[in-house]
C-alpha cells in the first residue's frame, strides 16, 4: 500500500494527474497503514483519530460531496448551453458506459446489485457523484471506486483520442460545425439553475441533494449581488473541501480491504466505463448524422462526459489537428457542460432505483 500511496503521489506532482485528489489520496493511503500498537493508541484513520471522524462525519454523511457540488456549480458558466440546448443530449447520450458497466459488473459474480450500480458510476466521469453513491450504497469499495473514478479521469488526453480515432474517419473529424452567438440575458441566466432545480426535483425527488445543490452554486455565480460567495465557493470552498475529501478516500485504503480480486476488477470495469461513455457520445452524434442536414462533428459527442473542461479541450485540440482552422470549442463545452448534468441524473437515477428495490 505504500507503493500504491507512493504511485498516486508520483502521477500526481510528476505526470500532473488530477493533482488536487490523487495526492492527498495516495498520501492518505499511506497513513491508513501505518501499523498502529493495538490497545496503546488510536491510529489517526482509527475512529477516535482525525481522519476516521473526518469520514464518519464527511463522506458516511454524503456531507463532503454534497459541499463539492455547490463548488462545482459556482465554476460551471451554462451559456454556452443555453445557446445550443441541442447538446444535451450529448450529455445524456455519453452516460451509456454507466448502465452498461453495471451490467458487466453484475455478471461478473462478485458484485451485489448495489455495489454493482456504485462501480457502474465510475462511468459518470465525475468524481463527487462517484463517491456520493458509493458512501451510499457501497462504502467497502469506496476506496477503489474514488481512485478509479479520478485517475481515469486524469487520464480523459489519453482514453478519448485513441477511442475517437478508432470509430471516426478522418472526413468525419474534419467536419465544421455552425457556431452562431446568441445574447443570452442575465434573467435567463438566472431562471436556469432555478427552473432545474424545481423540474428535477419534481421529476426524481431524490436527485435534489445533487442537482439542486449544483444549481444552488450556479445561482450564486449568476446572480451577481454575492460576488463574495461565488469566489469563495469556487476557491475556499472548493479547495478546502478537495483536501479533506482526498485525504479522507485514503484513509479507507487499507491494505487488506484494498489489495484484492475486487480493486483489480473494480479498475478495469472503470476503464471499460470511460471507454463506453465516449463511445456512446460518438456513436450517438453518428447516428443522428443519418436524419439531419448540418452535420455534427462526432468527437463532439465524446464531450458529453462529465469532465469538464478537460474533455472539451482535447476534443478542441484533435479538431486542430486535423484541420487547424475548425474551431468546435464552443460545441465542446455545451456537450461538456451538458455531460455535468447528465451524470447527476444518471446517478440520481440510479439511487432512486436501488431506493425502491428495482433489481
Amino acid at each position: 500500500m505504500y507503493g500504491i500511496g507512493g504511485l498516486l503521489i508520483l502521477l500526481a506532482i510528476w505526470k500532473d494527474y488530477e493533482p488536487m485528489l490523487l495526492l492527498p489520496i495516495g498520501f492518505g493511503a499511506i497513513l491508513a497503514n501505518i501499523p498502529v500498537a493495538p490497545g496503546i493508541i488510536p491510529g489517526i484513520t482509527s475512529e477516535e483519530g482525525v481522519l476516521g471522524i473526518l469520514r464518519e462525519a464527511g463522506i458516511i454523511t454524503e456531507l463532503f460531496p454534497a459541499l463539492i457540488f455547490i463548488a462545482v456549480g459556482a465554476m460551471i458558466d451554462f451559456e454556452p448551453l443555453l445557446k445550443m440546448p441541442s447538446m444535451l443530449f450529448f450529455g445524456a447520450a455519453a452516460q451509456v458506459g454507466i448502465f452498461m458497466t453495471l451490467t458487466f459488473a453484475l455478471l461478473t459474480g462478485e458484485f451485489t446489485v448495489n455495489q454493482a450500480a456504485a462501480i457502474g458510476i465510475i462511468g459518470a466521469a465525475d468524481g463527487p457523484t462517484s463517491i456520493f453513491v458509493a458512501a451510499k450504497f457501497a462504502k467497502d469499495l469506496l476506496g477503489p471506486i474514488s481512485v478509479a473514478a479520478y485517475s481515469y479521469m486524469s487520464m480523459v488526453p489519453i482514453i478519448q483520442p485513441r477511442v475517437i480515432k478508432l470509430l471516426t474517419t478522418k472526413k468525419e473529424r474534419k467536419i465544421r460545425m455552425e457556431y452562431r452567438e446568441i445574447k443570452v440575458s442575465k434573467k435567463v441566466k438566472i431562471l436556469f439553475p432555478i427552473l432545474v432545480t424545481i423540474i428535477a426535483g419534481i421529476i426524481a425527488p431524490i436527485s435534489v441533494t445533487l442537482i439542486g445543490l449544483l444549481m444552488f452554486g450556479n445561482l450564486i455565480r449568476e446572480s451577481g449581488v454575492v460576488e463574495r460567495l461565488s469566489k469563495s465557493a469556487q476557491n475556499e470552498l472548493a479547495n478546502l473541501v478537495t483536501l479533506l475529501l482526498g485525504i479522507t478516500i485514503g484513509s479507507t485504503m487499507e491494505a487488506a480491504d484494498f489489495v484484492t480480486k475486487e480493486t483489480a476488477i473494480i479498475m478495469g470495469l472503470g476503464l471499460f466505463a470511460f471507454i463506453f461513455d465516449t463511445a456512446g457520445g460518438v456513436l450517438f452524434a453518428k447516428f443522428l448524422n443519418l436524419f439531419v442536414k448540418k452535420k455534427y462533428n462526432p468527437m463532439v459527442g465524446a464531450a458529453g462526459i462529465s469532465a469538464f473542461p478537460m474533455s472539451a479541450r482535447v476534443i478542441q485540440k484533435m479538431a486542430r489537428e486535423e484541420d487547424p482552422t475548425n474551431f468546435i470549442l464552443m460545441q465542446a463545452v455545451s456537450a461538456n457542460v451538458a455531460g455535468q448534468i447528465g451524470s447527476i441524473i444518471a446517478g440520481s437515477v440510479i439511487i432512486s432505483m436501488l431506493s425502491k428495490g428495482v433489481g
